[in-house]
């Protein structure tokens, strides 16, 4: 085998490793991130117990504890959460045992029944799997 057929041979060998590896990394993830958003997937149980606490309150359509608060738009300002028109997101109180005030911790819903959590007042968020 010649040098220069060796050298093409050890290139497409190496394409072939990096694409399969890269192939393996996304269809090994499923369920740590959201379809599409990159997000890290979370179950409800992970999360603190009040996300549970409210996530019933939701289904139930109440009464919330802020109810001034509960259940307003999420305007997405912060463009952390996917991009859509407004009124699609609603945010909900989680509380914070001690604080004074509601806490940092949300609980926001999409009209495509998503489901996320922040714990740091819209810094970050995760993609909350609520059967779990």
């Amino acid at each position: 085998m010649s040098s220069r057929r060796r050298i093409t041979v050890a290139l497409i060998g190496l394409l072939v490793l990096v694409a399969g590896g890269w192939l393996i990394k996304d269809l090994g993830s499923g369920g740590s991130s959201s379809a599409g958003s990159g997000m890290a997937t979370k179950a409800l149980s992970t999360l603190p117990a009040e996300a549970s606490q409210t996530w019933r309150l939701i289904q139930r359509d109440g009464p919330f504890p802020y109810p001034r608060n509960d259940g307003v738009v999420f305007d997405n300002r912060e463009k952390r959460l996917p991009d859509e028109q407004r009124g699609y997101y609603h945010e909900y109180t989680v509380p914070t045992p001690g604080s004074a005030d509601r806490g940092p911790r949300r609980l926001i819903t999409g009209g495509g029944h998503e489901l996320y959590y922040t714990g740091d007042h819209y810094a970050s968020f995760v993609v909350v799997d609520p059967s779990r």
